[in-house]
């Protein structure tokens, strides 16, 4: 798993550097006006003026960030979340998700769970906005150190498309895993790339939240 890196402007930076040069200006504006009448006690008040309205320049982007910080956050990671009981009349049965699982499942904008029903491993993810945090699972199972193989697109006995694959890790002749993926919308449309999904989410032609379910088993 990668962690997703945001690009952001810095706003604080640009909110004073703004400031810095607004004051500047008018401080230069001001002293071109009163420089037919040069007075060593006024030039004193505006540089103490100018000193201090430079600090609350600096002072006040940092007092917003301060608030915004005390503001309260809603949580990233939902955990009294309520999966569903089954899956293709299947019950669920939830299983321990490891530590490296959960510290991402902390900053994942939805929630993660893991689940067995008793033939196949499924991992349901439960996503509240666009987000690159959901990975293909061809990218987890590369960096766990699998092979894949035998890419493709299927459609199971409920006429629903998935994107599948085999997975393979160490000897020629060692377990091979087929995994296979989906996400569905609120409005029941679906998607077997991620990539897809995220830029129809992200421009709207697609409504959460959303499902992305992820069922794996031996061959």
């Amino acid at each position: 798993m990668q962690r997703i890196i945001e690009c952001r402007p810095h706003g604080m930076l640009a909110r004073l550097a703004a400031c810095v040069v607004g004051c500047v200006a008018a401080w230069g504006v001001a002293r071109g006006v009163g420089a037919t009448r040069p007075r060593p006690h006024v030039g004193a008040l505006r540089l103490a003026g100018l000193a201090l309205l430079l600090l609350a320049c600096a002072l006040l982007p940092l007092a917003r960030r301060t608030g915004a910080a005390e503001a309260p956050q809603a949580p990233r990671h939902a955990d009294g979340f309520e999966w569903p009981r089954q899956f293709d009349g299947r019950p669920l049965r939830p299983l321990a998700m490891s530590a490296v699982e959960l510290r991402f499942a902390a900053a994942f904008p939805g929630a993660i769970g893991r689940f067995s029903d008793g033939e196949r491993l499924l991992v349901l993810r439960a996503v509240q906005r666009p987000t690159r945090m959901l990975h293909p699972a061809a990218d987890c199972y590369r960096g766990l150190g699998y092979t894949i193989a035998a890419t493709r697109l299927e459609r199971d006995a409920s006429e629903r498309l998935w994107r599948c694959f085999e997975a393979t890790r160490g000897k020629a002749d060692g377990p091979r895993l087929r995994v296979c993926e989906r996400i569905e919308d609120a409005q029941g449309g679906a998607f077997t790339d991620t990539s897809a999904w995220f830029w129809a989410a992200l421009f709207e032609r697609s409504v959460g939240p959303w499902q992305a379910v992820t069922t794996v088993e031996v061959l």
